[in-house]
């Protein structure tokens, strides 16, 4: 099945469940090298190590790293509950970081909810954690939902 064929055919849990069995890996993914680990309605989870690549001049990791993850998880959790009709599209991402983030935190994991979906617009909340549940950041979303 074509990628095309994957997103007007497939619902968006469908799809997303079809990342995590390895159908495909999003350039994303590949890039900050996470991983989706878990989906259900309304909810999508991902995982990582960050690592030197991901650090930026002041000797932390780039907060563009935790901010990826958490637009990932806002998103995916989103579009789980979308039809195979349906489109999203992030509008505006609000992140709070709580704690900095090395190579030494080890995984860390973003947890994204749906707080409400209607028929154009989406929010969704999202957590970033270390291994031991410490809250690393954290972040609101709005999102446009379209049909395709």
């Amino acid at each position: 099945m074509s990628l095309v064929e994957q997103t007007t055919e497939r619902s968006g849990l469908e799809q997303l469940k079809a990342l995590i069995a390895g159908e495909r890996r999003p350039g994303i993914v590949e890039t900050l090298d996470f991983e989706f680990v878990e989906v259900e309605e309304g909810l999508a989870v991902f995982e990582g190590v960050p690592g030197l690549a991901a650090y930026n001049p002041i000797g932390t990791v780039h907060g563009g790293y935790a901010a990826t993850l958490l637009d990932s998880a806002c998103g995916c959790a989103v579009q789980s509950r979308l039809s195979a009709s349906q489109g999203y599209t992030t509008l505006e991402l609000k992140v709070a970081y709580h704690k900095a983030i090395t190579a030494k935190t080890g995984k860390v994991r973003a947890e994204g909810r749906v707080v409400t979906l209607g028929r154009r617009a989406a929010f969704a909340e999202a957590t970033l954690k270390d291994a031991d549940g410490r809250l690393l950041a954290s972040a609101t979303s709005t999102l446009l939902v379209f049909e395709k």
